[in-house]
């Protein structure tokens, strides 16, 4: 039974900070599974720390004093990865000029570790789940069969499954690695352990470059949560390189810490989260700034389509080229609106400029071809439109630009190059 004192002990042992629940069950499958010759699949996203379970399951297991190591398969290029992998014979190929042992004959009684499992070759999978059925292998170019006894662990950030399902993974082989999965878990779902994570990394490099280390206060903290860290934990850790070598500060605020913070690409549905305490306010807020920016998005679709109306009518022919619509329009006149032209002819040079200026066109009654007046908005200027409301935050709140970021919704660090873009001069 494994107690806390001895995953206390396996965390200082391989400097693994955190008391995530489900990081504790990985690790906890990992020390229990470490002293058998079962093959193991980790799973987890990019950057969460999965050749270090690899490393426990081999250190905690009693092939410990014989060889270990890692390889990338996605790193290998499809040719040579049999060669690197199963060693090759003089003469099987152009450039073998002489014989090669692999990985399987060098670590044999050892651990492997295949990174990246998902990346290999079919051709490849298909050695490599003979090794684990038989512990037989035959090098590249060569008849005789060896024998290996090699522990395989295996770690993928991809469904295996899921790729399985198209072709591009055996199926057996997936069955066969996944004896005992263990899932690491991602950064973003252990949210109490980044503040620990951040603050174990910024000592590290204080003592690495010689300097204060930096700390986060309680609002920087929350900011430090709230993001998505689709790199994990190596993405963390290069932050606060970067935050101990370039910050002035020691003693970072939310707002300062923004601007390390990298703005999120994953698109995010727009939805009204109503507050525990029941703010009323607060959430029609957030549902009358949705319906804004719905309007204004519906507004530029309808002056777009009246300007492209307008073109159409002034070319040559183009009344001509719609009798068909001239039809319809003539049968149900009673229904027409009274700001389009009632006989479909086209516009005079003088009215047309009239609304590409943003004037309302006034149609007389004497004219020929009309006989209503009409009214057309200006086209909008998205980007001038987007300046115009910054200014106007900014002034709001006196140059605070936190609090104008707020107001329109965007971040600080998204407000200060919106600034920098418009050269807006507050």
């Amino acid at each position: 039974m494994l107690t806390n004192q001895d995953l206390q002990s396996l965390k200082n042992r391989f400097g693994i900070i955190g008391n995530d629940a489900a990081l504790n069950y990985a690790l906890g499958v990992a020390l229990q599974v470490a002293n058998t010759d079962l093959t193991v699949l980790i799973q987890g996203e990019s950057g969460v720390g999965k050749e270090v379970f690899s490393k426990i399951i081999h250190q905690y297991s009693s092939r410990k004093h014989e060889s270990f190591i890692a390889i990338n398969c996605g790193a290998i290029p499809e040719g040579t990865i049999d060669s690197e992998l199963f060693g090759h014979e003089k003469g099987s190929f152009t450039s073998a000029v002489g014989d090669r042992k692999g990985y399987f004959e060098t670590v044999n009684s050892g651990t492997i570790f295949l990174d990246e499992i998902g990346e290999m070759p079919l051709g490849t999978q298909a050695r490599l789940l003979r090794v684990l059925e038989s512990g037989e292998y035959i090098k590249v170019g060569s008849s005789k069969v060896l024998k290996t006894n090699v522990r395989v662990v295996a770690a993928t950030n991809k469904d295996l499954k899921e790729l399985a399902a198209v072709g591009k993974f055996r199926e057996d082989l997936f069955y066969r690695l996944s004896t005992v999965p263990i899932r690491v878990p991602a950064l973003r779902e252990r949210k109490n352990d980044i503040s620990l994570l951040f603050r174990k990394f910024a000592a590290d490099f204080a003592d690495k470059y010689r300097t204060d280390t930096v700390h986060l206060d309680e609002a920087a903290q929350q900011l430090l949560t709230t993001y998505s860290w689709p790199g994990n934990i190596r993405e963390l850790k290069n932050m606060a390189e970067q935050i101990s070598v370039l910050s002035q500060s020691k003693k970072l605020t939310s707002a300062e810490l923004q601007f390390y913070i990298p703005e999120d690409n994953q698109q995010k549905l727009p939805a009204i989260i109503p507050s525990e305490g029941g703010d009323r306010n607060s959430n029609f807020s957030s549902e009358r700034d949705l319906l804004y920016k719905l309007f204004f998005d519906m507004k530029k679709d309808v002056t777009d389509v009246k300007k492209m109306f307008f073109e159409i009518m002034k070319s040559p022919g183009g009344a001509k080229s719609y009798q068909g619509e001239q039809n319809f329009q003539q049968e149900n006149r009673e229904q027409q609106p009274s700001y389009l032209p009632s006989n479909g002819g086209s516009m005079s040079d003088r009215e047309m400029q009239s609304s590409e200026s943003g004037q309302p066109i006034i149609i007389s009654q004497g004219d020929q071809n009309t006989s209503s007046a009409q009214e057309v908005e200006d086209v909008l200027d998205l980007a001038e439109n987007e300046k115009t409301l910054i200014i106007k935050a900014l002034k709001k709140h006196r140059g605070r630009r936190r609090n104008a970021a707020a107001e329109l919704g965007i971040s600080e660090r998204t407000l200060y190059r919106k600034i920098k873009e418009y050269d807006v001069d507050i």
